[in-house]
């Protein structure tokens, strides 16, 4: 019988690996989750006042596709599905603000077809960004524990 061999190390260009034996410096790691979501804040400030902008949803979808993006790319740049959360988070916060009326009845956000999609599509966008990246990276996590169907 051989001997069990060690675990191979990450290697240095693995998204989410800070290298052989090393972890995370926990500042950094929580700052990068704070530019995620100041990243997903930013989307939705500037979808809130340039969803209508050229073809009816056009700019709506836009702005959907970007917040799918933004989870994903974090998700993946970190290793981790909680940075999908995090730019999730700051998309869902600022746009719900922003689409809530005021006792003088201004909204942000109509209830247009531009308006809806805006709201809806992008809310759907960063839910499925967030399933998308548990599910990649909760199978990432268990193969890399050698766990097998």
């Amino acid at each position: 019988m051989d001997p069990p061999t060690p675990a191979e190390p990450d290697s240095p260009g693995t998204p989410g690996s800070s290298g052989p034996g090393q972890s995370a410096d926990p500042v950094l790691t929580v700052l990068t989750y704070v530019v995620l979501a100041a990243f997903g804040m930013a989307q939705a400030l500037l979808g809130t006042f340039f969803y209508s902008s050229g073809p009816a949803p056009l700019a709506s979808l836009g702005f959907a596709v970007a917040i799918f993006a933004t989870c994903l790319l974090g998700s993946w740049g970190t290793g981790r599905a909680s940075a999908a959360f995090a730019a999730a988070a700051g998309w869902f916060l600022v746009a719900f603000i922003l689409a809530t009326g005021t006792k003088g009845g201004s909204v942000l956000i109509t209830a247009s077809i531009a308006g809806e999609t805006f709201l809806f599509g992008g809310a759907g966008a960063a839910m499925v960004g967030v399933i998308v990246a548990l599910t990649v990276w909760s199978r990432a996590r268990l193969a890399k524990a050698g766990y097998r169907r």
